[in-house]
C-alpha cells in the first residue's frame, strides 16, 4: 500500500527531518513520490514518478529548509493506474469557486459506483484522483445551489457525508487540504496514526520519529485548521479489512 504524510500546524515549523524519513520508504512503494506545500490558497506541488530513494531531485530538494503550516506528502505503491506523472499524488483540483483541493490516498476503491463516472474528466488514471473529482463536483454543485462559497463548516458537513458515502467496501485512508482546513480519515485498523506537540498536528501512515504517536480516531472525518481539531465527523462503521 502506499504511505501517507501530513501536517497542520499553528506556526511554520522546519519539515526536513520529518519528510527525509518518511520519503527514505520508498524501497517498498517505488512508484512515485509527491510534496504539496501550501501558502492560503496557492499551492506549491513537486512529484515525480520515480522511487523516492532514488530522485535526485528530491534529494536536493530535502538539502534545503522546508518551512510549512500544512502539508501533505506521499509515496506510491501502485495499485491502479500506471507509473506517470499524471498517476502520482497528490492531486489538485480548484472548485467553482476557485478554491483549490489537494489529495492523497493510500487504498483502493473496490466498488467505483460513485466515483467511476469521472474517469473521462480526470487527467491520470487513479481511482484516487476520482475521488477528488467526486468530492469537488459535489461541491460545486452545493456552492451553485446556495449561489454562493460554503463555509468551512458547511464543506466539512458535506465531506465528511461523502466520506461515509464513500467508504463502504473501499480502503480510504485520506488526507485532503483545502486552502484552510486539512481533512483526514482512515478506516483501516492501525494505517494512520498522529501525533499532537508544540501547536502542530503530523499525521503518517507508519510513526516517524519517538513521538508520541497514536492511532488516528477510526472510520471518522476530522477537520484541522492550524494545528487544532476544530471538526469531529460521523463514525460511518465501515470499517476496511483484508480479504483473509
Amino acid at each position: 500500500m502506499c504511505e501517507i504524510f501530513a501536517v497542520s500546524s499553528e506556526k511554520e515549523i522546519q519539515l526536513n527531518a520529518l519528510l527525509t524519513e518518511f520519503f527514505s520508504h520508498g524501497k517498498n512503494h517505488p512508484n512515485g513520490w509527491g510534496l504539496a506545500v501550501f501558502y492560503g490558497n496557492a499551492v506549491s506541488l513537486e512529484k515525480e514518478p520515480v522511487e523516492s530513494n532514488k530522485s535526485s531531485y528530491l534529494k536536493d530538494r530535502l538539502s534545503h529548509q522546508i518551512f510549512a503550516c500544512n502539508a501533505l506528502a506521499h509515496i506510491r505503491l501502485a495499485t491502479v493506474g500506471k507509473m506517470e506523472y499524471a498517476n502520482s499524488h497528490p492531486f489538485i483540483l480548484r472548485d467553482n469557486m476557485n478554491r483549490a483541493w489537494t489529495l492523497a490516498h493510500n487504498g483502493t476503491v473496490f466498488d467505483g459506483t460513485k466515483t467511476d463516472a469521472y474517469a473521462s474528466a480526470q487527467e491520470g488514471s487513479t481511482d484516487s484522483e476520482r475521488i477528488l473529482y467526486y468530492f469537488v463536483d459535489h461541491i460545486n454543485q452545493r456552492q451553485a445551489a446556495l449561489n454562493r462559497e460554503l463555509t468551512a463548516e458547511e464543506r466539512f458537513a458535506l465531506i465528511d457525508e461523502l466520506i461515509g458515502g464513500l467508504a463502504r467496501n473501499n480502503k480510504l485512508n485520506l488526507t485532503i487540504y483545502d486552502g484552510e482546513l486539512l481533512y483526514v480519515h482512515t478506516n483501516y485498523a492501525n494505517s494512520l496514526f498522529m501525533k499532537e506537540t508544540d501547536g502542530a498536528a503530523v499525521f503518517a501512515t507508519v510513526p516517524l520519529d519517538d513521538g508520541d504517536w497514536r492511532p488516528l480516531p477510526f472510520m471518522t472525518p476530522l477537520a484541522y485548521h492550524y494545528g487544532r481539531r476544530i471538526f469531529t465527523g460521523t463514525c460511518h462503521g465501515f470499517e476496511y479489512k483484508m480479504a483473509a
